[in-house]
Order: C-alpha cells, then structure tokens, then sequence
C-alpha cells in the first residue's frame, strides 16, 4: 500500500458517525444511505482559501445532516489523487481531474471516477515577472527560465500548452523545483516565472513584497486550453457499495459551496482557524479568485456546477491526445460520470 507523502490529519469533525437509522428518523438523511464506516476523503493541497469550498460541508454540518462522517486529510499534490483512490486508502478525493484521465488510461484495472467537476474552468497557468522579460504573449516565454516542479497538475499540461501556442520548447529552459521554492525563487529572480495555480500564486507573491504591476498570470485556459480542472473523485468500490451515500456526499459539497459563495468571509475565517500562519487577506484573495474564475464560471451560471458539456469534454480529450496519445479513448471518455449529481435546477448558482 502506497505511504502518502506528507500526509496531515485535519482535524474537522467533532461529532462521531451518525448511524442511519437515527439520521433517517430525524428527517434528515436521505433513504439512500446506510449506515457505513465513515468516509476518507483526500485533499489535493495543503488548507488555503479555496480548500473552504469543501471544508464547509464539514464545518456547517451538511455531511451530518446526509448520514455521513466525512474526515479529511491533505497531500501535497493534485496528480496523486487517483492513485490513492485506487489503493483503497480513500474513498473520495479532491483532484485534477487530467490526472484522473491519464491515470485510468494507463491502469486498465483501476475504475475511480471524478464525480463532480468543481473547477469548470482549469486554474492552470504560467505566472511571471514582466521585469524579466515575460508578458501576457506566449512568445515571451522563449529564452525565459521557468520552475517546473515535475508533480505539477499545470506544468503536466505544457506540451499542451506549447503546442497550442506554437511556441518553440528548445528555447524555453525548465527547472525542476520543488512546490515550497517557487514563489522565493520567483520574487528573488533565480528564475523568470514558474508553473502553478493563478489564483493561489498571485495573492502569495504580492504578500511577499512582489509588485502586483510586474506580475503577468498567463492563463491556459485563456490561450486554448480546454481542459476542466479539479474534480471530486470516488473510488469504484465506494461508487458500487454506496451510490446513495456518494449522493449524499455531493449534496453536502453543494450546500458548502452555496455557503462560502455566499459568504466568502465564512470561508475565510476557516481556513484561519485550520492553518497555521495563514493571513487573512491573502486567503480571502486566494478564495475569491477561485471562485470567480474557476468555480462560479458564465457555463456555470448558466447550467449549474458539477457536470461537463459533451463536446467540450469531447475537446478537452483531443487536447489531451496531444501530449499522449490514449491506449483506450473510451476509457478515457469514462472518467467522469453525472450519475450521481443532484438534478441540475439544484446546482444552478
């Protein structure tokens, strides 16, 4: 069994496993669920402002109110998601929902699906320093040196990229750094910018004395990419032996993020109390950002959050086969299912 890599408990919950038949007495829980033992679910990074889109499910006692004990833990990183589903460690996961496609494709045994999309729009992006050279123009990146920590859910999507954008790899020199050292090394220049998430890199560097006017984010998803970010994922015995509680788990998600969109400032002030150090200002930042330009998009404002569109998702494989092709396009298609997600006039924000 794989040993999780700076695993951290999270210390959320402070009632023990409601069991269903008081749940279901009391109204509360749906007719789906049965008493079950309680649920493991893995988080993609360490407790920032975004991470209060699930943390509030917990915090506000939607997981109860479904039947359910939900116990979180972290990882530091969003590609391992799929691996640990499929180790039996977890039953449900936060995570690029890419790696889940690449992940299955290259497991032809292993069957975890993402269940509900979070991240409509991907957050992956080139952040950089316009006083070294780089602007928003793909262009600018050649002749740059860029950290590129080899685990990274937006560095994975650089053939990707690249080739959308015609941009000559051999002039574009990467470095493999590691997670905690690219926005130190950003700020003191030892390199010109560095892969990463806009959204939660941006608030970081301005924090650390990084002027806001010399910072260029550029954005993949505003230069062609296709691709959906984070997901919730479940693993295929959890899918089989509790469809209902795996309902019961989205609904819950659901509400949690109809409270934080609500009240960003709600969200904020969990993530204060859960994580060391954590400052106020740039986590609100950090969640606001998330949520305007990942979660909370026009496609979502329109049709609700959780599901793809078939031809997008369609795109969104093809860009995929760019990097790699697939041993199984029909595996690949299978990695996100809708069969478990309210109906879609209960997911409209």
């Amino acid at each position: 069994m794989p040993v999780l890599s700076r695993r951290v408990l999270v210390p959320l919950s402070r009632r023990a496993f409601i069991a269903w038949a008081g749940a279901a007495a009391s109204g509360l829980a749906s007719r789906e669920v049965r008493a079950a033992a309680p649920i493991r679910f893995l988080l993609d990074w360490r407790i920032e402002g975004p991470t209060a889109l699930l943390l509030a499910a917990q915090e506000k006692g939607h997981f109860r109110d479904e039947g359910l004990e939900v116990r979180f833990e972290t990882i530091n990183g969003s590609r391992q998601a799929p691996a640990q589903l499929a180790s039996g460690d977890f039953e449900a996961a936060f995570g690029d929902i890419n790696a889940l496609i690449r992940f299955r494709d290259a497991n032809a045994g292993q069957d975890p699906k993402a269940v509900m999309i979070v991240h409509d729009r991907a957050p992956f992006a080139i952040i950089g320093r316009r006083s070294r050279g780089i602007t928003p123009l793909p262009a600018s990146l050649e002749g740059r040196r860029l950290g590129a920590p080899a685990g990274d859910a937006a560095f994975a999507q650089w053939p990707i990229f690249s080739k959308l954008n015609r941009i000559d790899e051999g002039k574009v020199k990467l470095e493999n750094i590691g997670f905690a050292v690219r926005e130190p090394m950003l700020g003191s220049g030892e390199v010109d910018g560095f892969f990463g998430y806009g959204p939660s890199s941006l608030p970081s560097l301005k924090a650390r004395g990084v002027p806001a006017d010399d910072l260029v984010e550029m954005s993949m998803a505003d230069r062609g990419l296709l691709l959906y970010g984070h997901a919730v994922m479940v693993s295929a015995k959890f899918a089989a032996s509790e469809p209902g509680a795996v309902r019961g788990l989205l609904r819950a998600i659901l509400r949690g993020i109809r409270d934080v969109a609500a009240d960003p400032e709600f969200g904020v002030q969990l993530i204060v109390r859960r994580a060391e150090n954590a400052q106020p200002a740039v986590e609100r930042e950090r969640l606001v950002l998330t949520l305007e330009q990942n979660v909370l998009t026009p496609h979502v404002r329109q049709h609700g959050i959780g599901a793809v569109d078939p031809v997008r998702w369609g795109q969104a494989l093809d860009q995929l086969a760019l990097a790699q092709p697939f041993k199984d396009r029909g595996r690949a298609a299978d990695s996100f299912t809708d069969a478990y997600l309210p109906a879609m006039d209960e997911r409209l924000f």
